[in-house]
């Protein structure tokens, strides 16, 4: 039985961030961060953000909830840095 590791998941989850969303005909694989962005974070964007990256990579549901998480890191001057954070390992969301 094949066993799927943490940089694994890393790297799925690297190949979907850097996906557009539609970026493969007839499929709505990848997302939109720049739209994210755009939202207020109590709209509930981040959670579909989430939401949609589990249905789009679908290994990523045998971990547990607490495994995926998004958030937001303040930079100079006025930036605002997203990571996804998988198994305890925050990768940065490049092109927001």
């Amino acid at each position: 039985m094949a066993t799927i590791t943490g940089n694994g998941f890393q790297a799925m989850v690297r190949h979907w961030l850097n996906t557009p969303a539609y970026g493969y005909l007839g499929s709505d694989y990848g997302q939109d961060v720049k739209s994210l962005l755009q939202l207020a974070q109590t709209s509930g964007a981040p959670d579909a953000f989430l939401a949609k990256l589990r249905d789009d990579v679908p290994a990523l549901q045998v971990l547990p909830s607490g495994a995926l998480n998004l958030y937001a890191v303040a930079s100079a001057p006025d930036r605002l840095d997203l990571m996804v954070e998988v198994a305890g390992q925050a990768i940065q969301v490049t092109g927001a």
